[in-house]
């Protein structure tokens, strides 16, 4: 997701989609391949582990931090029409609506997280 908006964001042109209050599900790709690892070697741990980091955000909130992270302004909202014309219905329902994702199972078992917040992902990411 993250090199679909740095250019778009680089340039000025981010903003959130649609309101920005839809929760936005996320993970620094560094944790994501760590839980895996770690799913797979670490005994006693089956069945299903949800891939998202602890912190709950909305889009709106990742749009900030993201422009913050590449000193540029989030000024330019993208419309849902845009995106109903872009992607499928059931896609541009999804980018929309959003899903709040907490990663119950994933702590309990022992995983920790080396980005568990958006501020630091996104800063280790445009460094």
């Amino acid at each position: 997701m993250i090199k679909q908006l740095y250019l778009p964001f680089y340039l000025g042109l981010g903003g959130p989609v649609g309101s920005g209050s839809q929760y936005l599900p996320w993970i620094h790709v560094e944790d994501l391949a760590r839980l895996i690892v770690f799913a797979i070697e670490k005994d006693g741990v089956s069945g299903i582990l949800n891939g998202v980091a602890p912190q709950v955000i909305t889009n709106k909130e990742f749009t900030n931090v993201y422009a913050k992270a590449l000193w540029r302004p989030a000024l330019f909202p993208l419309p849902v029409s845009i995106l109903n014309a872009i992607f499928s219905k059931e896609r541009a329902k999804l980018i929309t609506e959003g899903q709040k994702v907490l990663p119950r199972r994933t702590q309990a078992v022992g995983f920790n997280y080396l980005y568990p917040d958006i501020k630091s992902a996104c800063e280790e990411l445009v460094a």
